[in-house]
Formats: C-alpha cells, structure tokens, sequence
C-alpha cells in the first residue's frame, strides 16, 4: 500500500514537473515576429501585441506553422472561428496531453495486471488523439450538412431567378428560408456585399471558409458568369441538375456500401452468437450421452 502511495506522489510530481518546464519554456522564449517587434523599431500597436501576448498566444506562436495552420482550417471550417481560437485549442491539448501522461504512467507504473495497463495505455492514447478527432469531426460534419443542404438550395435559386428575382435577392430568399450552415455562409455572403466588399471578394470568401467542392465548383461558375456576362438563370439550372445527379449518385454508392459494412459485425458478432444458440444444446447432450 505504501509502494503505491509513492507511485502516486511520484507520477503526480513528475506531471507538475513537466508542466511548470513547459509553462516556463513557453513563457520565456519570445516568438520570432515579438523578437523582431523588440529589436526593430515598432510603432505602438506592434508594442502593446508584444506586451499583451498571453500564454495561448504564445503557445501558438511556437508550434508548427503547418499545424497551427491546420487548427486554424478546421476550425474556420467547422463554423467557430469567431468563436474559437488557435491558442485556445492548443492550451485545452496541452492540458490533455498532461492528464493523458498521467492516466498511461499510472496505468504501468501502479498497476500488476498486464490487460489494466494495455487497456489504461489504451485510453491515454485515445484521450491524447481526442482534441484533434473531435475538431476534425465538427468541421467534417458541418461541411457534409452544406454538401447535402447544396441541391435543394440551388432549386429554390433557380425558382426565384426565373420568376423574375435577382441573384443576390434569390440568394438571400433561398437562405431565409433554409437552415444550417449553408444558410448560415450565404447570409454572411450577402453581409459581406451589403458593407462594401465586391461580389468577387465576397464569393473569395466564401471558398476559404468552406471545403466543399461542389460548391466551389458552384460559387467558381457563378464568378465566371458575372465575368463573362452569361445568364445566371442558364448557370444555375445546369449546376442545379448537375448537383441532383451526383446526390443520387452518392446515394446510390452509399447503398452499395451497406453490404461491405455489414460483413464485420455480420462475422464476427452475430454468427459467433448465432452458433453458440445453436450448438450448445448439442454439446450439452453429446457430453450428457458419453459422459
């Protein structure tokens, strides 16, 4: 009992350890764009930015650039970049990462059954991999919303523009009368015409904040339209129709996936049971019979 209280001081000092050294390296070493601030003669806004940096934004100053710019994808891709933050997301996997120290160093070094520290390692590794699988599935998910939401939104715009309305107004009723993040990137679309930006700014825009490809492919012929001068209602009947068939095409392959899908749990969950049921009166006589 005693060698297992030790344990426990130990892990839990070797955590707090590592913990101030990170705190401590983060803090102390500046980021290159605050030495340059530093050294350079700045004007105030770059001094107050220097004096201001807070741990979070210190802590995504020294990453990797191309994981910093990943974070910063996936959350502009799930919706929350006014919301969410680079910094933040890395100071909550730097809290995950300790507690995923400490949950693998306390399954080996506390415990004697070898199925407890596969299983503890086990959950330490899925907490550490947890931040990253859980942004990457919100921005996935809110990008196959937009990609099933693109078909019905694109009929309800070429309604409109054929009964006579403009394409900013078919837009803006198409997105009034939708939901979800579709609805929710077209109406920042119109706002962002509304202040002053040009459409090609706007519709810009719109491709960095989303990762589906239909509809860049849309919002890339909508530019071509306004650039060449060819009819918008032509462009979107074709990109409506277009988007209609490759729906059906998705649903069709989803269909044909089912079968595949089925042969895992199929074989190595139900079958199992199955034979189990039926067998096991048949042994139970067998061994009855010759025992």
């Amino acid at each position: 009992m005693t060698g297992t209280w030790i344990a426990y001081i130990s892990i839990g000092a070797v955590a707090i350890s590592i913990g101030a050294l990170v705190f401590i390296v983060f803090t102390t070493i500046p980021a290159k764009a605050d030495v340059v601030a530093a050294v350079a003669p700045a004007n105030e806004l770059e001094r107050k930015r220097v004096e201001r940096a807070s741990f979070s934004e210190t802590l995504a100053a020294v990453m990797p650039t191309g994981y910093t710019g990943w974070v910063q994808r996936k959350i502009i891709y799930a919706g929350r970049a006014g919301t969410w933050t680079v910094g933040g997301f890395l100071l909550i996997r730097l809290i995950v990462t300790i507690v995923a120290v400490l949950i693998i160093l306390g399954a080996v070094f506390t415990s004697s059954s070898l199925v407890i520290r596969i299983a503890g390692i086990a959950f330490g590794l899925l907490i550490l991999l947890a931040p990253e699988i859980m942004l990457s599935s919100r921005a996935d998910d809110r990008q196959k919303a937009i990609l099933l939401a693109l078909p019905d939104t694109l009929d309800q715009m070429t309604i409109a523009v054929e009964a006579g309305l403009g394409f900013e107004a078919a837009m803006a009723k198409a997105a009034q009368g939708g939901r979800g993040p579709l609805s929710e990137e077209l109406i920042r679309t119109l706002q962002d015409m509304s202040i002053g930006r040009s459409r090609s700014d706007a519709y810009s825009a719109l491709l960095v904040r989303t990762d589906c490809t239909d509809l860049k492919r849309f919002v890339r012929a909508v530019q071509q339209a306004d650039r060449y001068g060819i009819a918008i209602a032509d462009v979107l009947r074709v990109q409506a129709a277009e988007m209609r068939i490759k729906r059906r095409q998705r649903a069709e392959e989803s269909a044909m996936k089912v079968p595949i899908k089925v042969v895992f749990p199929l074989v190595f969950a139900i079958l199992p049971v199955l034979f189990i049921v039926l067998l096991y009166p048949a042994v139970v006589g067998i061994i009855k019979t010759f025992g």
